[in-house]
C-alpha cells in the first residue's frame, strides 16, 4: 500500500471539503504554508480531519499515509511532498480539530524558538467528555520511543528533508521515531505549553497496564527495530557505549553475610507479611548466610506490628526510620550501609513475593558465574491473589550483554528483581527518590559494568489498587515521565563525556 493524495478522494467528498475551505469566515490571504500527511484507513475515518484540515487559513495540501504510517517508506514520501515551508503529522486515525489561530501559534513559535518541531498541548475528546491533556518538555535524554508529543507534531519541512535524506534503514515501524531521533541532531524540539488543538482518546486503560506495552511478546519485532534506531542515534552523538566493562572482584573481606534480601515499606500492612515470609522461606546452600532487612518508612497503618511479628527469627533486622525525607531510596541506602548488610543486595518490594523458594541462591549463583555488578531476573504479572494476568512474564529478553547499557537509554526499566553487588553500590548510593530510584542505579551500574541476567522466573509482581503506579493520573505520569528523561538525560552527558575524554 502506498501513500495518496487527498486528490484521490471521490469527487463528491472533495467538492464538499474545498467548499468549506472555500466559506471559511477565517481569513485566506495568508500563505498557504503547511502540507499535512495523516494516517487512512478509510474514507469515513479521515472525513472530518480532512474538513478540519482544510479550514485552516494556512494548509496548503492534506495528503493520506497507508499502511503503517510509522515506516520509513511513510517518511520519505513525507520528505517528497514537503513542498510547502511546514510539514503537519497527525499520528491518530481519530478525529483531529484545532482551537482557534492554533497552527498560526504553532508556525509564529517555530520561527521565534527557531525550533525544527514544536508541539503542544491539547484536550482529550471523548463524547461530551473534554479533558486536559498536558505533556512535557524534550530533553536529551528523551529518547524512549513512546515518549508522548501528542498527535500534532509540527515540523519545519527542511528539517525533515534533511533527517530522511539520512536514513539508510527501512523500518516498517521506527520509521517516525528516526525521523525525531534525527531531527533532534540537528535541531532543537519546542513543547508549546498552550492547549491547541482536540483529538479523541480511546485507549483507557489505567497507567498501571499501559507502562507494560513495550514487554509485550507481541511488540517483540516493533522492540527490534526501535533498539537498532536508537543505537544509530547514540553512534551519532557519541553516546553509544562499547561492550567492554570493568571486573568485580568478588572476594572482599569483611562480609558477614553472603546475601541481605532488601524489604523498603511503607504503609503496606496487607503485604507486608507476605513478602517476609517469602524471604524467610529461600533454601540457601549451608556454606553461604543470608539474612532479611525490613526498612520501615514511618508507616501509620500496622506495617510496623506485623514486621515486629517477624523479629524473633534470628535473620530479620528491622530498621525504622526518623521522620525525615527518605523514600524507597533513601531506605535502600540505610539497609546497604548497615553493617549486617550482606556481600550481595537483594531487591524484593513489600507487596511482591519471590516466586519460590530458589531465588536467593539463583542470584549469589549469577554473581559468581557471570562477574556482575548488578544481575536482573525475571518475573510474573500476577493479581493480589498470586494468579498470572497479561502480560504473563516478563523475562526483557531485549537486554543483550552487547548493547543492553545502549538500548536501557531507551526503555522505561530493566526489570525485576535486581540484585547489587554491596562494595560497588556503596560508592554510587541510591537517589533518595520515590520512583525511578532503581532505574537511575541500573544505568549508571550499566556505565562501567556488565549487568547479569537470570531468565529463570524468580519474582511474581504483584498488580493491585495499593501499587504506586497502579493508576496514576496523567500530572503523576508527567512528573514520572518527566524525572526519568532527566536520569536518562545526566546519564546520556556523562557517557559522552567519557566518550570525548578517550579521544
Amino acid at each position: 500500500m502506498h501513500p495518496i493524495s487527498v486528490k484521490r478522494l471521490n469527487r463528491t467528498f472533495l467538492a464538499k471539503t474545498f467548499a468549506l475551505n472555500a466559506s471559511s469566515e477565517i481569513s485566506t490571504t495568508m500563505t498557504k504554508n503547511i502540507n499535512c500527511f495523516i494516517p487512512f484507513q478509510s474514507e469515513e475515518q479521515v472525513k472530518q480531519t480532512v474538513e478540519n484540515l482544510r479550514a485552516q487559513a494556512l494548509v496548503n495540501e492534506v495528503y493520506f499515509l497507508q499502511g503503517d504510517m510509522r515506516s520509513t517508506a511513510n517518511m520519505r514520501f513525507i520528505a517528497q511532498h514537503a513542498d510547502t515551508t511546514y510539514s503537519l503529522i497527525y499520528t491518530k486515525y481519530t478525529t483531529l480539530s484545532f482551537v482557534l489561530f492554533a497552527l498560526e501559534r504553532m508556525e509564529a513559535l517555530i520561527e521565534d524558538s527557531k525550533a525544527a518541531m514544536v508541539y503542544a498541548d491539547h484536550f482529550n475528546q471523548v463524547g461530551d467528555v473534554r479533558t486536559n491533556a498536558p505533556v512535557i518538555d524534550y530533553q536529551l535524554g528523551a529518547l524512549r520511543d513512546d515518549f508522548d508529543f501528542g498527535s500534532v507534531l509540527f515540523y519545519r519541512s527542511s528539517a525533515i528533508k534533511e533527517a530522511v535524506a539520512r536514513m539508510d534503514v527501512d523500518y516498517s515501524y521506527a520509521g517516525l521515531y528516526d525521523l525525531r531521533l534525527k531531527v533532534s541532531q540537528k535541531g532543537t524540539l519546542e513543547h508549546i505549553n498552550e492547549y491547541l488543538y482536540y483529538d479523541v482518546e480511546l485507549d483507557d486503560r489505567k497507567s498501571g497496564e499501559k507502562i507494560f506495552d513495550y514487554v509485550d511478546p507481541k511488540n517483540r519485532g516493533v522492540q527490534i527495530e526501535m533498539e537498532k534506531a536508537v543505537t544509530q542515534h547514540l553512534k551519532d552523538i557519541n553516546g553509544f557505549l562499547e561492550p567492554k566493562f570493568k571486573d568485580v572482584d568478588m572476594s572482599p573481606e569483611g562480609f558477614e553475610y553472603e546475601a541481605s534480601v532488601i524489604i523498603p515499606c511503607k504503609n503496606r500492612v496487607r503485604t507486608i507479611g507476605d513478602a517476609i515470609a517469602s524471604a524467610l522461606a529461600q533454601k540457601v546452600d549451608p556454606k553461604y548466610k543470608y539474612n532479611v532487612i525490613v526498612v520501615d518508612d514511618n508507616s501509620e497503618d500496622g506495617s510496623v506490628d506485623v514486621i515486629k511479628s517477624f523479629v524473633s527469627n534470628p535473620k530479620v533486622i528491622f530498621i525504622q526510620q526518623d521522620k525525615t525525607w527518605h523514600a524507597i531510596g533513601g531506605n535502600w541506602n540505610v539497609a546497604l550501609h548497615h553493617p549486617k548488610c550482606g556481600k550481595f543486595a537483594i531487591q524484593l518490594d513489600s507487596d511482591d513475593t519471590y516466586f519460590d523458594e530458589n531465588t536467593v541462591q539463583k542470584f549469589i549463583d549469577a554473581f559468581h558465574e557471570q562477574n556482575c555488578a548488578m544481575v536482573v531476573g525475571t518475573y510474573r504479572m500476577t493479581n493480589f491473589n498470586g494468579e498470572t494476568i497479561p502480560p504473563g512474564i516478563i523475562d526483557h529478553k531485549e537486554w543483550t550483554p552487547d548493547n543492553g547499557r545502549n538500548n536501557a537509554l531507551r526503555i522505561n526499566g530493566l526489570g525485576a528483581p535486581r540484585g547489587f553487588y554491596t562494595p560497588m553500590l556503596r560508592t554510587i548510593n541510591f537517589p533518595t527518590t520515590k520512583y525511578g530510584e532503581d532505574y537511575a542505579v541500573g544505568l549508571r551500574v550499566s556505565r562501567e559494568y556488565q549487568i547479569g541476567r537470570i531468565y529463570d522466573v524468580v519474582y511474581n509482581c504483584r498488580r493491585w489498587d495499593d501499587n504506586s503506579d497502579a493508576n496514576c493520573d496523567l500530572i503523576a505520569m508527567n512528573n514520572n515521565n518527566f524525572y526519568k528523561d532527566r536520569i536518562r538525560t545526566w546519564e546520556l552527558k556523562a557517557r559522552i563525556q567519557m566518550n570525548e575524554a578517550k579521544k
